[in-house]
């Protein structure tokens, strides 16, 4: 082993003296190089070999070929690269090969040997990555989408990408991603052909050694292409993917015709076919620029486009009757009336839109419940409170177990000051299930702190106890002895306190609150905040060492602390505590002897 990594550091001798004598490095860093590269070779020659170590010296090496090109850039020396860059460009990749040829399955690693090699423009290495890469990963289809991209973008190859595109649907025959990427290469292939050819007529150079196929011209590989995925590939998704595609590029109307007709065909009962419909609507029959002058005609322009667009919807709803089609005609409503506008007229036609469509789709029984919540706002905004209550009631009455819809309900009432906001929550109580009420005890007792008496407060803070599953009742545990402490006192909450603790789940946070309120009183007795602290470690004592620690800087500090119980602590904490809490308990428990923490 030392053998061979002597050799490799004499092979770095030459370039080494060439940095050196060109003035790029001084002599003091040539060694200082030498030293740094015999520790990361003797690394990487060890017995068990650690991914870290390749990684950690390819990026030395990296740095060290940035930190050459910036000391050129400075002195403006360009020679001697083939003795000093290339050396280290080749050091690279075998350093590479090796951490690749060991951890294969790694493909961050492969992903780091393709970008140093885009990095450095080595096109003829990064061909022979791609292969590798390849044939051993070939379930992923990003990776060959990738390779395919480097042969036609910077190899300029169609021909290259193509084999590739198809050598990767023999893999994936199914994968819509691939078909997307092959069918719109074969669109920049097409349109890269229709340049050359209009450059060679413009300079009126005979074409009869170029071949220039018609249908190649045209896009019709990419034809080819789609009708062979629209095959094996069911969903409106991918269609309208390839109809995006297809529409950047100004000769393809032929082909976007062919595939919005196969869309409206095969999909016509899909809600993001009508979707796709209707906001073409936004795109179409614009006027010429000489009409667009003034800006009362750009807002009656937009105006009627609108109005095309929900004319379609219109149609979608009546034809497609189902939640998911009135939800895109509401999302199309909520985007055109969150869009800025400085017409005043504009904005309210989009407002009274947004709310017609709204109210028609709770009229239907096909609002799906979480637009519920945006309509409430908007009514809110509006200044249309009836209609919020109202619509807020129908809202419970139809997902009469939905936590979310009684919450907004009852937020909406509050936010109004209504009357019959108790009578809102135990009409909601009710309904709902035990579990995941919490939100709604949470909402109540909020409430009820701004309003209601102490008396009617702690009530409810006791009945919530009940109410919630015993894992919610933690927090509702947490929640009243905070309250219980600011709205009455030491004396109280210890009662309140000592009372909770009959009942089980308990939460570290709970015990740390009355910890922290004892520690708070003028008279604050250590005998207290044993008993806490130890009722704490009967639950958490396993799972928590901060916990322990805490009780013997308790023991040490406190005016009434026993230091001479700090041993039994230590030695309980080491019976108690689980895994890797031991270890961590006794370092911290070291910096704290030493007066470190």
């Amino acid at each position: 082993m030392a053998e061979r990594t002597e050799q490799r550091l004499e092979d770095r001798v030459p370039e080494l003296e060439q940095l050196e004598r060109v003035g790029l490095f001084t002599r003091r860093e040539v060694r200082a190089v030498l030293r740094k590269a015999s520790a990361l070779e003797y690394k990487i020659q060890r017995r068990a070999l650690r991914k870290e170590d390749f990684i950690n010296y390819i990026q030395y090496e990296i740095n060290l070929l940035e930190l050459i090109k910036k000391r050129r850039a400075r002195i403006g020396y360009s020679f001697k690269k083939d003795e000093i860059e290339n050396s280290i460009l080749h050091r690279v990749h075998c350093l590479f090969n090796r951490a690749i040829g060991k951890w294969k399955d790694d493909v961050q690693l492969w992903l780091s040997h393709v970008a140093f090699c885009k990095q450095w423009n080595a096109k003829h290495q990064l061909s022979k990555v791609f292969s590798s890469m390849l044939a051993i990963h070939p379930n992923k289809p990003a990776l060959w989408i990738m390779a395919a991209k480097w042969e036609m973008e910077t190899q300029l190859s169609s021909e290259s990408a193509r084999h590739l595109f198809l050598r990767a649907l023999r893999f994936h025959p199914e994968c819509p991603k691939l078909y997307q990427e092959y069918f719109r290469m074969e669109l920049m292939h097409a349109e890269k052909q229709r340049k050359e050819k209009k450059a060679f007529e413009q300079a009126k150079m005979d074409l009869g050694e170029f071949n220039y196929s018609e249908q190649i011209l045209n896009g019709e590989m990419a034809r080819i292409i789609y009708r062979e995925a629209a095959q094996k590939i069911k969903g409106v998704e991918f269609h309208l993917a390839v109809l995006s595609i297809a529409k950047l590029f100004d000769f393809t109307q032929d082909l976007q015709k062919e595939i919005l007709e196969s869309l409206q065909t095969k999909y016509a009962d899909d809600p993001l076919t009508w979707d796709y419909m209707a906001r073409r609507e936004l795109e179409l029959g614009s006027l010429p620029a000489a009409e667009r002058a003034t800006k009362q005609t750009k807002v009656s322009e937009m105006a009627q486009r609108e109005e095309r667009c929900c004319a379609v919807f219109e149609e979608a709803v009546r034809a497609v009757p189902t939640e998911d089609m009135w939800k895109c005609f509401i999302t199309f409503c909520l985007e055109r009336y969150n869009r800025k506008t400085n017409s005043e007229e504009l904005k309210q036609k989009r407002l009274e839109r947004t709310l017609s469509v709204f109210n028609k789709a709770h009229e239907s029984s096909l609002l799906p419940e979480a637009l519920y919540k945006q309509w409430l706002q908007l009514l809110l905004e509006s200044n249309l409170f009836e209609k919020a209550t109202e619509a807020a009631a129908a809202a419970t009455e139809r997902f009469s177990q939905s936590v979310e819809m009684w919450h907004t309900r009852l937020q909406v009432l509050i936010q109004l000051k209504s009357d019959c906001v108790t009578q809102c929550f135990e009409e909601a109580i009710k309904h709902v299930k035990s579990k995941g009420s919490l939100p709604l005890w949470t909402l109540w007792l909020e409430w009820s702190e701004g309003t209601k008496s102490k008396e009617d407060t702690e009530t409810l803070y006791q009945r919530s106890l009940h109410a919630t599953t015993p894992a919610e009742s933690v927090t509702m545990k947490e929640k009243y002895l905070d309250w219980t402490y600011r709205n009455r006192g030491y004396k109280k909450v210890k009662k309140v306190f000592t009372s909770m603790c009959e009942n089980r789940p308990f939460s570290l946070d709970f015990f740390r609150k009355m910890i922290q309120i004892e520690k708070e009183q003028e008279s604050c007795k250590m005998i207290h905040l044993r008993e806490y602290y130890e009722r704490a470690l009967r639950e958490f004592g396993s799972m928590d060492s901060d916990l322990w620690l805490d009780y013997i800087k308790e023991e040490l500090s406190h005016p009434q602390g026993k230091p001479e119980n700090c041993g039994s602590i230590h030695w309980r904490a080491m019976k108690m505590l689980q895994g890797d809490l031991v270890e961590d308990f006794v370092s911290k428990y070291t910096l704290l002897q030493t007066g470190h923490l």
